[in-house]
């Protein structure tokens, strides 16, 4: 059986901000490994660097030090043209809030990404039905004409995630999806999310839910830039110290 190849490798990450007596480390070190067809979760306390480390996979930012390479392409030292371009073509988006454009149909909504494709002699009609299909998949073939203001959240997110999903990403970025739902439309979010991974989608989900954490395959943990501890299927590897963190590769 073949092995699965590698969609996220980070090869000590830090993330500094600021210069000299003023920097902060926001990453110290980050080894991780996600295979495709994975469904990752990442937890921290506030500060603990969940979100910087969220915004360089998903090509928001760089590194200051180290290798961040997706799908098999070293993207650390991209402009930031070249790292839209992945984001584009690789990634996949899912926000808490879900950023969708107010007066704009769930259609519309869905078929943004494909704008900045820059593909020659684009077939919009063929766009849109990829759009409708990607609703259907969600469970919204019936308010592709709807705009967020008709929607209730639990479907502003799925219309989200049909989003994430047009431009076959090979990776999904989920930042805290479940966070503005009440806890049925939450479990709506997650049932969608477990049928994509059973699908074959690659998932990395940052929350701070600890129940939501636990529907993935595995959630790491992370304390002051540092993986602390990782949780596998229930149980939990703790590391006898953040240097022993440094060097796990997750």
């Amino acid at each position: 059986m073949t092995e699965p190849h590698k969609i996220i490798e980070t090869i000590d990450i830090t993330k500094v901000y600021g210069m000299g007596d003023i920097s902060v480390a926001a990453l110290k070190g980050i080894n991780m490994q996600i295979k495709a067809g994975e469904f990752v979760a990442i937890m921290g306390p506030s500060g603990s660097g969940k979100s910087t480390l969220m915004h360089i996979l998903g090509c928001l930012s760089r590194p200051t030090t180290g290798r961040y390479i997706i799908d098999g392409e070293d993207v650390s030292n991209l402009d930031k043209a070249q790292l839209a371009h992945v984001r584009n073509k690789k990634l996949g988006f899912i926000f808490q809030a879900y950023n969708l454009l107010a007066r704009t149909s769930a259609l519309r909504n869905v078929t943004l990404p494909l704008l900045y494709t820059h593909e020659e002699n684009k077939n919009i009609e063929a766009g849109d039905e990829k759009a409708r299909a990607m609703l259907e998949v969600v469970g919204l073939g019936d308010r592709i004409h709807h705009q967020p203001h008709e929607l209730s959240g639990g479907q502003q997110q799925r219309v989200a995630i049909a989003r994430a999903l047009i431009n076959d990403p090979v990776l999904v970025i989920a930042d805290e999806p479940t966070g503005n739902l009440d806890s049925h439309s939450g479990e709506e979010i997650m049932n969608i999310l477990h049928k994509l991974h059973a699908q074959g989608t690659t998932i990395v989900m940052v929350t701070h839910d600890p129940k939501i954490a636990a529907h993935t395959q595995r959630t790491v943990h992370l304390i002051d830039g540092l993986v602390d501890n990782i949780v596998h299927n229930g149980r939990t590897t703790l590391m006898s110290s953040h240097e022993e963190a440094r060097h796990e590769t997750v």
